[in-house]
């Protein structure tokens, strides 16, 4: 049985979380029904993938990196150890598309809950999905909740 009140986040919604007031307001307002998770690589990416975003737009990195340090009060790290037994199946199922994303299917496994991402590589993991556009539609609740 599924979650209803768990996500994994991948790496592409933290940056968005960083560069979006949409993104961070709806984790903000969520985060007392819902549970946010992502994998440690994913804020390793964030961290690594927001300087570079900032400078070109002529933006102050630390801004950025605070702006994720506030994030990750929201959307808890995941360590390899929790995910890690999950290897195996996730980069089965996610291979053909993009190896490198195993460690949020990983979690995704784990934790047995959907993923939220805006990358299409995740499509046909066997894992619930959501985009941005439609992730409103997991964080209402149904009226039998």
């Amino acid at each position: 049985m599924a979650l209803h009140n768990t996500l994994v986040l991948d790496a592409n919604i933290l940056i968005r979380a960083v560069l979006s007031a949409n993104v961070r307001t709806l984790l903000e307002q969520s985060s007392s029904t819902i549970r946010f998770f992502a994998p440690d690589v994913c804020f390793n990416d964030a961290e690594k993938y927001l300087p570079p975003l900032f400078e070109k737009r002529n933006l102050p990195v630390e801004s950025a990196l605070e702006v994720l340090t506030g994030i990750s009060r929201i959307v808890q790290t995941v360590e390899a150890d929790v995910y890690d037994n999950y290897r195996e199946e996730a980069i089965q199922r996610i291979a053909i598309r993009d190896p490198d994303d195993w460690p949020v299917v990983a979690t995704a496994l784990a934790l047995n809950c959907p993923i939220w991402t805006e990358d299409s590589d995740f499509l046909g993991s066997g894992i619930a999905t959501w985009t941005t556009d439609r992730i409103h539609v997991f964080m209402t609740p149904t009226p039998n909740e």
